[in-house]
């Protein structure tokens, strides 16, 4: 039996690496003629890192995932299905895997041929919508789903509606070691002469330390030798979003309750064999987590597997394991309750010794090798049972192998600390044409999507520049001005529909997926006091603009029936000029097809996501269809070209092809696709983003792999090389949203082969 594990693993600090770790191990325990880890498998790892060489994996780390490259989840599939082994391991917790909620995740396992066994880590009470189809579709791909304790099996078959069938408890395992006759532990100054109690594990501030310290004053005024030592390192995350200040205040606390003498850090990542002799050398172990949504503990199973006396809060885990007096509970953040346990155990050995006795005969049944062995068997048995010919075999409609990786080089070369440049002379800032609000506005927009998408640190420094522009162009009375300068003059008055058009929608999509909270509130800031203005908007671009925006904001305030009936005024406009003009040969809005052309019907589809209104469902769909017509018929995207644009009986032109055509269709598509679940609006979205690349009328790639730039459009003489902020800004908005397509696979495969199927 030779398996894959796909997981953290060590060196990277993590509970899940550290258990995957240990179930490799625990697995090849039970084969004894295994010399060599290699023997019974390899590891897939999950580094954190863009940095491939962030660790220094052990020979049996086979392949390496960044967690935010979607393509390397394709390869490690890849690499898998190629190999010798015989069934792959899932560890799962939603944060080690990349995309919103770890979707991720997805796109490997529905690749996977070898039959797969999922270890849930985490299983929410309350999901999200991303996080209940992450674990349906986990479960659904899977032979076999491992949970470790009740609790997890009524929320699978209850909340997301897995087969009890499907689900098996296997207990969290336990380290194989007895406690040692000479404890080295016992001579350190934290634990000569004191009765500790102990608390170990990654620091964060949902593990409620504080309560244990707001216990201390009560316990030493009883128990004058008590000694609290917390041992472990800080959560690398914690580290690096807030450095030692959960430490520094638990400190701060102690000193504040005159207990400073009773709390000691041990400040380090202990091994197991160093473990036992702490949980040993321990008089109460406690868990003091803040509610109950811990379906699952490492350190509380360690804990009761070494014979320690546990004391914890009543979460989930510790309900069900600290069962039958193999332990004791006590209120969430009540430090009197938790006082009052521990002194009542430190003052009656008989009732301490009794706790620890119940503990360590548990744990013989949690040791990692007989764990082991019950892995084993699972393996063996969905081997066994495992037939490929019954999952689907499809390519995936998006192909990520074909998209560049995602760079924002070319837009921090635009970007100053005002905003980002209008042009360029091919890779180089035109700076003589200064700014606009259209390209700021979407800036904003696409530096929101990069950020939601991976955390940018560079797209996360862009959002106040962009931000700041729009505010710096918002006038008294809330309207907005276009032009800059670059030396930050005012260049107009008043700016045009479309630019005001298009920060409304911005402002939308920073209302409806902000950053921050203080992000949200200064465009819900901005957005109010342009509202009057909406009323004014006379061009159909600059309401269809509105109206997207508009949708974005009613997302998060549904309730909000002014804004509601606003929308409702904006889309009349669009409804009656398709009925004024269109005819059985020309289902458009207007007699000509001039810029920008797909944002009608984008809009149209996002007004009928909120009103519902069957008309205007209808005229989308009708518009779309006859735009896809004449743009997609060729096999290829060929939008309405700039040079003299289509009239209604006249010649279509070829040329001067856009970037923000491109980009309109891909968004009309992936919008369609997400309010009708049709695959055919996959296939198209990727068809027209396909056009950067060079699947265009004239086979030549506007994106620039040398400056991740774009060039500004098709003549007929070949390519416009200058690579302005509007062009790229297309291309990157568009391969954000194909990623955020890609996302979606594993619903649009099979939606694809159930309509070929019928």
């Amino acid at each position: 039996m030779k398996i894959a594990y796909i997981s953290t693993y060590p060196p990277r600090e993590c509970g899940i690496a550290t258990f995957n770790h240990n179930l490799m191990n625990a697995i090849n325990a039970n084969f004894p003629d295994r010399k060599d880890p290699l023997d019974g498998g390899y590891v897939v790892a999950l580094n954190d890192s863009e940095d491939l060489q962030e660790y220094e994996y052990p020979a049996h780390v086979k392949f390496v995932i960044r967690q935010n490259h979607q393509k390397d989840y394709i390869r490690a599939a890849n690499y898998i299905n190629t190999s010798d082994v015989d069934a792959c391991i899932l560890e799962h917790e939603f944060g080690i895997y990349g995309g919103e909620s770890g979707i991720y995740v997805l796109p490997l396992i529905n690749r996977l041929e070898k039959p797969l066994i999922s270890i849930l880590h985490t299983v929410l009470k309350d999901p999200s919508y991303v996080q209940r189809i992450v674990i349906r579709e986990i479960a659904e791909q899977s032979a076999k789903i491992i949970v470790m304790s009740k609790r997890a099996v009524e929320f699978l078959t209850t909340i997301y509606d897995i087969p009890a069938d499907k689900i098996q408890i296997i207990e969290h395992g336990v380290p194989d070691l007895e406690a040692p006759e000479v404890n080295p532990v016992k001579s350190l100054s934290q634990f000569k002469g004191h009765r500790v109690m102990l608390t170990f594990g990654l620091l964060s501030r949902n593990k409620g330390l504080e309560t244990v310290v707001k216990a201390l004053p009560k316990i030493v005024e009883k128990h004058p030798d008590v000694m609290y030592v917390v041992l472990g390192n800080t959560h690398p995350g914690v580290i690096k979003s807030s450095g030692e200040e959960y430490r520094d205040h638990l400190k701060s606390l102690a000193a504040q309750l005159k207990v400073s003498q009773h709390l000691s850090f041990i400040n380090k990542f202990v091994t197991e064999d160093e473990l036992i002799n702490y949980l040993t050398a321990t008089e109460v172990y406690v868990t003091p987590y803040l509610n109950e949504a811990q379906i699952t503990s490492g350190t509380l199973s360690y804990a009761v597997g070494s014979g320690a006396a546990v004391v914890s809060t009543p979460y989930w885990h510790a309900t069900e394991l600290l069962a039958d007096d193999r332990g004791r509970l006590f209120d969430f953040k009540n430090a009197d309750a938790l006082a009052d346990t521990v002194n009542e155990l430190l003052s009656n050995d008989a009732q301490l010794q009794e706790l620890k006795q119940n503990a360590y005969e548990y744990g013989l049944h949690l040791r990692w090798p007989v764990i082991g062995a019950e892995f084993i068997k699972v393996a063996q048995e969905a081997s066994a049972k495992h037939d490929f010919s019954d999952k689907i075999l499809k390519n995936s409609i998006v192909d990520p192998e074909i998209l560049p990786k995602f760079s924002l080089a070319h837009v921090l070369r635009l970007t100053d600390d005002t905003g980002i440049v209008q042009h360029a002379k091919y890779g180089i800032p035109n700076l003589k044409e200064g700014y606009c609000l259209d390209d700021n506005a979407r800036a904003l927009i696409m530096a929101l999507m990069a950020y939601q998408r991976n955390k940018s640190s560079d797209a996360y420094r862009l959002l106040p520049i962009y931000l700041s522009y729009i505010h710096y162009m918002q006038t008294d009375d809330g309207n907005f001005r276009n032009f800059l300068s670059f030396d930050r003059r005012y260049l107009d008055e008043v700016g045009s529909e479309d630019s005001f058009g298009r920060t409304i929608w911005a402002l939308g999509h920073l209302i409806s997926c902000a950053a921050s909270n203080s992000y949200r509130e200064f465009a819900l800031e901005l957005f109010h006091k342009s509202y009057p203005h909406f009323k004014a908007l006379k061009h159909i671009r600059g309401q269809a603009n509105t109206i997207i925006g508009i949708a974005l904001y009613l997302q998060v305030y549904p309730t909000d029936e002014g804004m509601v009936a606003e929308l409702v005024r904006l889309t009349t406009p669009l409804v009656e000029a398709y009925e004024n003009t269109r005819s059985d040969d020309w289902e458009w809005f207007e007699e000509s097809m001039t810029y920008d052309n797909a944002i009608l019907p984008l809009a149209l589809l996002h007004s009928y996501e909120i009103t519902g209104n069957q008309k205007v469902k209808q005229i989308a769909l009708k518009t779309m269809a006859f735009l896809d017509q004449l743009t997609l018929s060729n096999g290829y995207l060929s939008p309405v070209g700039n040079d003299g644009w289509y009239y209604r009986g006249g010649t279509f032109p070829t040329f001067d092809q856009q970037a923000i055509e491109t980009m309109a269709m891909v968004m009309m598509h992936f919008q369609a696709y997400q309010t009708f679940r049709k695959p055919e609006y996959i296939e198209k979205m990727f068809l027209s983003y396909k056009w950067f690349l060079g699947e265009n009328t004239l086979r030549a790639p506007l994106y620039d792999y040398e400056t991740k730039g774009c060039c500004d459009g098709l003549l007929p003489t070949g390519i416009n090389r200058n690579q302005g902020a509007e062009s790229t800004l297309a291309y990157l908005i568009s391969h954000l949203t194909v990623l955020k397509a890609f996302e979606l696979e594993y619903e649009y495969n099979k939606l694809e082969q159930k309509v070929k199927i019928c």
